[in-house]
């Protein structure tokens, strides 16, 4: 998937990204980048709010996750079920999220599980970046539940 294909995606099926405008700003095998600015996610502070913040690293898990699977040609839903979010400085400015697996060598395990009971977790992490300096870090734990045809 190309990252205009993504982003529109994104936007179409999760509106919050939309409203937050986040665009995608890289899309590797093992990482995905998103960006957002800062105006539609600003705070009375005139910095980012802590939800964007937190929304934008999720975004980016999900995006990875979301990517991979489509890789491995397994159709089904993608859902958080725990997180935690850590707050280093304010944001005063347009910011990214950096998505990549918590534990990498985790990827085959979670693909057999997933194929053989239809559900699988695994954590991924999100570092957010503004002026090259780390502001905040995400770690997520998602589950997937693949569809019953795939």
């Amino acid at each position: 998937m190309l990252s205009a294909d993504l982003e529109r995606y994104l936007h179409e099926h999760i509106p919050l990204s939309k409203a937050m405008q986040v665009s995608v700003r890289s899309i590797e095998t093992d990482t995905v980048v998103l960006q957002a600015p800062l105006k539609p996610n600003i705070n009375h502070r005139e910095t980012v709010f802590g939800g964007s913040a937190s929304a934008l690293a999720l975004l980016a898990g999900w995006s990875l996750l979301h990517l991979r699977l489509q890789r491995e040609s397994l159709a089904g839903r993608l859902v958080i079920q725990r997180n935690s979010m850590q707050y280093l400085q304010p944001i005063r400015g347009d910011f990214t999220a950096r998505a990549t697996l918590e534990q990498p060598d985790a990827w085959p395990s979670f693909m057999r599980t997933l194929v053989r009971r239809g559900r699988a977790r695994i954590a991924v992490g999100s570092s957010l970046e503004h002026s090259g300096e780390v502001v905040g870090t995400f770690t997520g734990e998602f589950v997937a539940l693949r569809d019953q045809a795939s």
